[in-house]
């Protein structure tokens, strides 16, 4: 069942295109991830959604309600930063505990909560340190606690990884895994690594230059992209020139010098 759609999203810096005429949608329950090169506008996507970047055309659905006007924090939606974005002065408690003050919730049930998120993110009895105690990816889990906590019905996360090392990354990226089969909730990850992205995803959308270029599972993405820039970013790929010899229905013969003749399905998607 759809969630969250974007309905014609087109945003512009000046003269420079960063999303154009962007249109998807994204199913309950599921981890969604934004996936292309540094400036293919997938951070842009996910602000625009947060509510911290206005659109210049376009909607923002968020299960059955328009939310492109609305402000960050009348959206059931929560963002997990590159940087986490902790208040340092605050303890691990206080930090989770900030949402629901914020929002003008009971002390009592602040008490209950707190602690209940805290052990579904490991955290328990780090309650009394500051982020400056924790390590990256306990800050990390500090702030996923803090956006949890407010019940969204989606959980942005903006390149969460980008800040740890290789091992921690691995770790971090099954315990993330882990969570959202916990809660339950739709995970939209933006990050450029594909291993990442192949490895966590129910779907993946492939941006280059402001445009969606294909989306899919991580499987249809790696057997059967619909584009050269595709095939080029997703895993490993090998490119041939070759010349079209016959065509037969769905099939075709391909010849590629030093090859054999190869005799192919005739993919007419395939640009």
């Amino acid at each position: 069942m759809e969630i969250l759609r974007f309905e014609n999203i087109t945003k512009k810096y000046g003269q420079n295109t960063v999303l154009e005429d962007v249109s998807f949608s994204i199913n309950a329950g599921e981890v969604f991830s934004l996936l292309g090169p540094s400036g293919c506008g997938k951070t842009t996507l996910l602000r625009i959604c947060g509510g911290f970047e206005p659109c210049d055309s376009g909607r923002v659905i968020l299960d059955g309600v328009d939310i492109t006007d609305q402000p960050p924090n009348e959206r059931a939606v929560r963002t997990v930063f590159q940087n986490y974005a902790l208040f340092p002065h605050m303890t691990v408690w206080d930090n989770v505990a900030f949402g629901l003050k914020a929002t003008g919730v009971d002390p009592k049930t602040i008490k209950e909560e707190v602690p209940k998120y805290l052990e579904l993110v490991q955290l328990s009895g780090f309650e009394n340190r500051k982020p400056a105690q924790l390590s990256g990816g306990q800050r990390q889990r500090v702030a996923i606690a803090r956006a949890l906590i407010n019940k969204p019905k989606v959980l942005l996360l903006d390149e969460p990884l980008a800040a740890l090392d290789l091992k921690l990354r691995q770790r971090m990226l099954i315990e993330l895994d882990t969570l959202h089969d916990n809660v339950g909730i739709t995970f939209i990850f933006v990050t450029h690594d594909q291993q990442e992205a192949m490895s966590i995803s129910d779907h993946i959308a492939v941006l280059k230059s402001g445009k969606i270029k294909q989306i899919g599972t991580p499987t249809e993405l790696y057997e059967a992209p619909k584009s050269s820039f595709v095939a080029a970013f997703i895993g490993d790929t090998n490119f041939f020139e070759g010349t079209v010899t016959n065509l037969d229905g769905d099939y075709c013969d391909l010849q590629i010098e030093d090859f054999p003749l190869l005799h192919l399905y005739n993919d007419k998607n395939v640009k």
